[in-house]
């Protein structure tokens, strides 16, 4: 029973029925949430008196490059042809 063999299928590519959007991801808990804290982090540099030292300064380059790339994820969603 332990050494039973299976046989699997192989499959060359995997097909889904998902079709995402831009507004879709946008509207998405995800994004929107991860979003939000970048947001209010970048907020939170300029509320504790601004960028003054490498410390702030380094908050706020991470802050930033989050809400950049949650924007690029948005701009880059490829459509579906098929």
């Amino acid at each position: 029973m332990l050494a039973q063999e299976i046989e699997v299928q192989e499959t060359k590519e995997l097909v889904t029925n998902h079709k995402q959007t831009r507004l879709g991801k946008m509207m998405s808990f995800e994004w929107i949430g991860q979003t939000l804290a970048s947001f209010f982090w970048i907020i939170s540099v300029f509320a504790y008196g601004g960028p003054e030292g490498l410390g702030d300064w380094l908050q706020l380059m991470a802050a930033s490059s989050w809400m950049l790339s949650n924007i690029a994820s948005v701009l880059t969603i490829v459509q579906d042809t098929t």
